[in-house]
């Protein structure tokens, strides 16, 4: 089989919900000669989950499927144990909007929300913005993290409409605050407008001296490789200014590219002059797969070396990295690959879980637009471990949740998170001025897992890869 490249990316991210029937078929792309069926699409779809998914012995024979149903719902029939072992392959009807998307690039409004209730009853619902996109909308028309949303579109959120209130094209987003434990209207209001906008996932970086330390802090949110460059630029300033501490902020981030991921991994390592060409990672594929690299390109291609990165910061002894149980795929790689070389302090919420991978898949004929994300891969650290593949991930050394309000600006030495991983590196002579201390904090009554953003695409979780072998 030939080689092909494929574009891949990720999103942060939640898991595709849709098993659900659909009945309209995206428009097919005709030679002018024959019209594709269901049977010509489902047929493909089967041949190539058969070659890549990783659970490929456990699909039921072709002839005991429905090959005639709608492709969307057929993705879903064959899967393995679906929503229990396989929780995470899904299939987008436009391979165009599925390749945007892992690359984020994405119709937003461009921010993220934690919900809380207002009300003893548990039925009013606020919104509270964890973050805000660098040139997005909702940037440009001044919303920032901590900022508090009572109503969309003159309409109260409650604990039936909050997940879906934020969907539509333009928003009428009523303003609140928050005061003595008790969530309020302003009667202020902004109306705002999604735009297309490529996601840069470098929310904030910086670095603050304390305790005799230089800490850098890096907010990063997705993995895509497209920063390459940027996130190196980061680690630049970091080495430059001398930095001995570092706090790595991973809680909105749901994953991306494994490179990406690989490379943040090289630049925190301890020590890298000596790891340069040793394993950073290790990827298990399907039998029949394995054997058609090996065969190709020896067991070498399934592993993955550390290489020489200038910008690493050399001497670090440990990383701290705040988490949530949004921190997923490939942030929680970043955590598995640095535990065999140096102390990695999680600080927050238990992490999603997924230790999987996969990478993406289209029609080389152009005979349709289907994009299948299908896992096809899981990843071992140097030591060959992979054992945080449940729905309590990786477990905190520090539990913390994100319900503390108001909310400080990330980097802020007094916002949470933060302040916990500053306070185990230190004592330090700051001192926060009284609209900023934490004596005006409370905690407020957050929903379990409510973190969402504008977009739901945005709420998929995964890591990506490309296919060393791809079948036409």
């Amino acid at each position: 089989m030939p080689l092909k490249k494929i574009i891949l990316s990720s999103i942060i991210i939640s898991l595709l919900a849709c098993n659900k029937s659909v009945t309209n078929l995206p428009e097919l792309q005709n030679t002018g000669v024959k019209k594709y069926t269901n049977t010509d699409i489902n047929t493909w779809i089967y041949d190539n989950m058969k070659a890549y998914y990783l659970w490929s012995d456990n699909l039921p024979a072709i002839t005991s499927t429905n090959t005639a149903s709608n492709p969307m719902d057929y993705f879903y029939s064959i899967l393995y144990n679906y929503h229990i072992t396989d929780r995470f392959s899904w299939i987008d009807s436009s391979s165009t909007n599925l390749i945007n998307q892992l690359n984020g690039i994405n119709t937003v409004l461009g921010i993220r929300v934690n919900a809380f209730y207002t009300d003893d009853a548990k039925v009013n619902i606020a919104l509270v913005i964890a973050y805000v996109l660098k040139g997005s909308p909702a940037e440009k028309n001044g919303l920032k993290r901590g900022d508090i949303i009572m109503s969309v579109d003159d309409q109260t959120i409650t604990s039936s409409n909050y997940t879906t209130v934020l969907q539509n094209q333009t928003l009428k987003l009523g303003l609140g605050s928050y005061s003595n434990k008790v969530f309020s209207s302003t009667g202020k209001s902004i109306t705002v407008t999604k735009t297309e906008l490529q996601t840069n996932p470098i929310l904030q970086d910086t670095v603050i001296n304390w305790s005799g330390k230089k800490v850098g802090y890096l907010a990063y949110l997705q993995f895509l490789t497209s920063f390459d460059d940027s996130l190196r630029a980061v680690f630049g300033r970091y080495k430059a200014k001398g930095v001995n501490e570092l706090i790595i902020d991973l809680r909105y981030n749901g994953g991306g590219y494994v490179s990406n991921s690989d490379l943040l991994t090289t630049l925190i390592v301890k020590d890298l002059a000596s790891k340069v060409d040793k394993v950073i990672n290790k990827k298990m594929y399907n039998n029949a797969y394995t054997q058609e690299i090996v065969k190709q390109y020896g067991t070498s291609a399934l592993v993955t070396n550390f290489k020489s990165e200038p910008n690493n910061i050399g001497s670090l002894d440990r990383v701290f990295i705040l988490t949530s149980t949004g921190t997923a795929s490939a942030s929680e790689l970043i955590i598995n690959n640095l535990k065999p070389f140096m102390n990695v302090i999680l600080i927050g919420e238990h992490t999603y879980g997924k230790n999987v991978g996969s990478f993406t898949i289209t029609d080389d004929l152009k005979r349709w637009n289907y994009g299948l994300q299908p896992i096809t891969f899981k990843i071992l650290n140097s030591l060959d471990q992979s054992d945080y593949g449940t729905v309590n991930g990786f477990l905190p050394d520090y539990a913390l949740t994100d319900d503390i309000l108001p909310y400080k600006l990330l980097g802020d030495p007094t916002e949470t998170y933060l302040n916990k991983a500053l306070t185990i590196i230190g004592p330090t002579a700051f001192k926060p001025n009284a609209t900023s201390g934490a004596a005006s904090l409370s905690r407020a009554n957050k929903l379990a897992n409510s973190s969402l953003s504008d977009n739901s695409i945005q709420d998929k979780f995964d890591m990506f890869d490309k296919p060393l072998k791809q079948k036409k």
